[in-house]
């Protein structure tokens, strides 16, 4: 019976398969795609991505149902949260710039399985979420001609009565899904001018709205006599933020680009930070010209600013709403598309997934396979599906992929930084490497023996440490850390931290609700848990970071992506069961997938290395010099022909 379990070191080399991260070019500029798109096309693909039907309908329904005049200030709160997962997202885009925004970020610096099961839920999410905006356009354009298009189908084609799918067919949504797709294929800068036509008559028409919208402005509208200013309190604010929240989710598209872009490491974190400012400033102006023009008890949450310009006496001005709105729409419409192949490329040139989506064509230099199909898949879901069900399935893909990006900033600012360039064979001498802090012309402490430098000369210079090692104020306090290699620890303070972030945000959510938790139980449970969370950071906190790079960096790592970590996760339990199963049934799905195909085609197995025997020893002179020999032990079936047998270096200090 013994005989058939896995062996320790089987399940050990299995797990390290699971958890491998993806090594990167030497030249990450180097691209099959055609790196043609500025910053002002970034930030105009990030508005759009964020500035769309929500603007029109959102800022209705929340101030309507939950937050009163008060839903300025859940933006307000909705876009400092949101500014938290876009300033993670502008570090990874500069740093790596290459397509596949969430996945590749996770993929780089977490492992391959998770990387995998993100990729997998961020295709789900654009594909509904696209057909959903499809449905809403083709109504939305139906509305206009008093259902016409509706009554036509209905009578001619028929009605359906079987869950899961929608009442009646939608050609026109089908049809503008397929038109999308046509323009996308040819090429980033057609899709990129599309868009730029699109977001400036949105935003011509949100000016408009803006202008008018103050000169019609009363005051008296946010009066006690109407209810105030926040009628319900700081619980309607708090709920009208976790709405608002899904405004902004559009961010990510400047990142799924950042390998088209001409200069990433500057034009993504710029881009990411226009494009949200101006989106947060948008829905914020709009929602207070909008409970100022008339009471917002009396708002109509499917038109309200075309209604409430028909109630203040310009009926006309409705016209220019429903175009803005369309235009919005449209411009979500080519974020989607625009963004969804992309990450399908990127799991496929990783091998994660099916080879046939990776290829590029060569005049458009765009994936169009992976366009086309899913252009048809997204077209097919909007034709015949009911996707009312399905749409807070976007917001757990979403939130879900904030987290892990959050959590592999951490892990990427506390690892040792991997050397550039090609890899150097078995048995040569390494070259030296960049230093900061000694002048030119000083010899590199290399890498394999940089820990033994550190028995000599202490006494010659402040000792420089590494990335992920503990800090030189923390060690006489946690010596027993030291003995870790580099960045272990901070890996398993994140993990406790993340899962100190879920336990905390499922006590406050369901805690008195579904739990019935005593005063004191509840209580308790929260102390544990936050102590938990805070000495995890501070765990962290207690470790050497890498140093300033060029590229942006978030600050106040690890404080501002955990903050980001506990929201998402906070949200993410807020959603319904329901939303839990379908999101379950497709994980089970995406793990069928990847084991079935990803982890023997990645090509990470390619770069494994082959176990070479290594031994070294060190002798510390009396001159205070440290000399390594290295021999390496080849197989005796394998002579390591023309590659001397041993090397040596020396360092001093």
């Amino acid at each position: 019976m013994a005989r058939w379990l896995p062996r320790s070191t089987d399940l050990t080399r299995f797990c390290q398969k699971l958890n491998r991260v993806k090594t990167l070019e030497a030249d990450m500029m180097e691209t099959s795609f055609n790196r043609c798109l500025s910053t002002i096309d970034l930030t105009l693909l990030g508005i759009g991505g964020m500035v769309g039907s929500g603007l029109y309908v959102l800022t209705g329904t929340v101030a309507k149902e939950i937050a009163g005049p008060a839903v300025i200030v859940s933006f307000i709160i909705a876009g400092f949260a949101s500014l938290l997962a876009a300033l993670c997202y502008a570090e990874f885009g500069a740093r790596v710039p290459k397509t596949g925004s969430a996945y590749m970020f996770t993929y780089v610096s977490v492992g391959e399985i998770w990387a995998f099961l993100i990729g997998w839920n961020v295709l789900l999410e654009y594909m509904i979420g696209g057909a959903a905006v499809a449905r809403a356009w083709s109504g939305y354009l139906d509305s206009i001609f008093n259902h016409t298009i509706k009554n036509f189908t209905e009578t001619h084609v028929g009605t359906w009565q079987v869950p899961f799918l929608a009442h009646y067919p939608d050609f026109l949504a089908a049809a503008i899904l397929l038109v999308a797709t046509a323009f996308i294929s040819f090429g980033a800068k057609v899709s990129s001018w599309l868009n730029h036509v699109f977001s400036a008559i949105s935003m011509g028409v949100i000016l408009f709205i803006l202008i008018m919208g103050f000169i019609l402005a009363q005051p008296k509208n946010w009066g006690a006599q109407e209810g105030g200013f926040a009628p319900n309190g700081l619980s309607g604010i708090m709920a009208g933020t976790a709405t608002c929240f899904y405004a902004f989710v559009g961010f990510d598209v400047i990142a799924a680009s950042s390998e088209e872009a001409r200069n990433p490491q500057k034009a993504v974190p710029r881009a990411i930070a226009f494009s949200l400012g101006l989106a947060t400033g948008a829905y914020i102006l709009v929602s207070m010209v909008l409970t100022l023009m008339v009471p917002w008890h009396t708002l109509d949450p499917d038109s309200a600013l075309a209604d409430a310009f028909y109630r203040r006496g310009y009926s006309w001005a409705g016209f220019l709403v429903a175009a803005g709105s369309i235009c919005a729409m449209n411009t979500v419409l080519l974020s989607n598309l625009f963004s969804l192949p992309r990450i399908v490329y990127a799991m496929a040139e990783d091998g994660l997934f099916f080879q046939v989506f990776s290829r590029v064509h060569p005049r458009t230099q765009v994936p169009v396979i992976g366009i086309v199909v899913f252009g048809l898949l997204m077209a097919l879901l909007a034709l015949v599906f009911d996707l009312e069900a399905l749409v807070q399935f976007l917001s757990i893909g979403t939130l879900l992929a904030y987290t892990f990006v959050a959590a592999s900033i951490i892990v990427l600012r506390f690892q040792q930084q991997k050397a550039e360039g090609p890899a150097q064979p078995a048995g040569s001498r390494p070259g030296p490497e960049p230093h900061e802090g000694p002048a030119a012309g000083e010899l590199k402490e290399y890498e394999s023996f940089s820990d033994k430098l550190q028995l000599v000369g202490g006494d010659k210079g402040k000792e420089h440490r590494e990335p992920g090692q503990l800090k030189a104020a923390f060690e006489p306090y946690l010596e027993f850390l030291s003995d870790f290699y580099p960045g272990e620890v901070v890996t398993v303070a994140v993990v406790t931290l993340m899962v100190s972030a879920v336990c905390l945000c499922s006590i406050l959510v369901f805690g008195n609700t579904h739990l019935h938790l005593p005063t004191w139980s509840y209580t308790l449970l929260l102390v544990l848990f936050s102590l938990g969370f805070l000495l995890s950071l501070l765990l962290i906190w207690a470790h050497e970071q890498q140093r300033s790079t060029q590229t942006f960096q978030i600050p106040l790592v690890p404080l501002s992506p955990a903050l980001s970590i506990v929201l998402n996760i906070y949200l993410m339990l807020k959603l319904s069961y329901m939303t839990w199963l379908r999101f379950a049934v497709w994980l089970i799905l995406g793990l069928l997938v990847y084991f079935g195909y990803g982890i023997w085609h990645s090509k990470e197995n390619l770069r494994e290395p082959q176990p070479q025997r290594v031994s070294a020893r060190y002798v510390v002179f009396p001159s205070g010099s440290l000399e390594e020999t290295v021999q390496a032990v080849q197989p005796s079936s394998q002579p390591a022909a023309g590659l001397p047998d041993t090397d040596t270096a020396e360092a001093k200090r």
